[in-house]
């Protein structure tokens, strides 16, 4: 089944005003993320949905295929709707946030394969365990608890769960900036409003828990950190750089 990747990139981030442009070790941030979808071979396209002029152009600079969207969305998935319009022959979605420069490739094929080989999931995404406790408290980091079936009960940037008692073996995760859909599921999520959940978190997954959809996810071992703040990039900056031979 065609399975297409929109990458959401926004330029007016509250916290990081022109975050996909950001150059990270020489390379824009956005251009690192579509490099990383791009060697996916489970996927038949991949497309940059942008809101703003200069991010399209940047794309058209650097070879990716882009489309201008409405700046009106109230989240990625929304955004990743209407460029999915502009797709009409994919059956599913993977939408990958703009701002994991080190997200797998193998895991975004991963995620192509489970939406591709059942059809009753309209929505799934990743998450790895968290080991460090300073990140467990870090707002910017989200956090996911999953049932036994591996499916999302919920999403916090607070410590998820709340450690009233220490019990062994108890996992934490962090969620990952991946989701996959069917085309009919992504059509009802942006039918929906803005949830309450989703408006006081910050986090959109929110919204089909609170309709009461299922959100399958998948346990990974591949950490790819986000990119929410300057400090952040920094960060990343200095671990590629540390990384790349002299």
């Amino acid at each position: 089944m065609p399975v297409t990747a929109v990458i959401p990139a926004r330029f007016g981030s509250t916290r990081f005003p022109g975050k996909p442009l950001h150059l990270i070790a020489g390379q824009s941030l956005i251009e690192r993320t579509w490099r990383r979808c791009i060697a996916c071979p489970a996927l038949s396209r991949v497309i940059i949905a942008t809101d703003d002029q200069r991010i399209m152009d940047a794309a058209a600079a650097f070879g990716a295929e882009a489309v201008l969207t409405s700046p009106d969305h109230p989240s990625g998935t929304d955004r990743l709707a209407e460029a999915a319009a502009s797709d009409p022959h994919a059956t599913h979605f993977i939408n990958v946030q703009g701002d994991e420069p080190l997200i797998s490739p193998a895991l975004i094929g991963e995620l192509a394969a489970r939406l591709s080989a059942d059809p009753g999931i309209g929505m799934i995404t990743a998450v790895h365990p968290l080991h460090d406790p300073a990140l467990q408290h870090d707002p910017n980091v989200v956090k996911a608890v999953l049932d036994t079936r591996g499916r999302a009960l919920y999403f916090s940037r607070s410590p998820l769960p709340y450690q009233r008692n220490a019990v062994p073996g108890l996992p934490v995760y962090r969620h990952m900036g991946l989701y996959g859909f069917s085309r009919a599921f992504l059509q009802q999520f942006v039918a929906w409003p803005p949830s309450l959940l989703e408006l006081t978190e910050g986090l959109e997954q929110l919204r089909a828990l609170e309709n009461g959809a299922a959100i399958h996810c998948v346990i990974t071992d591949h950490d790819s950190p986000g990119i929410d703040t300057p400090e952040q990039a920094a960060q990343m900056e200095a671990t590629l750089l540390a990384a790349t031979p002299a």
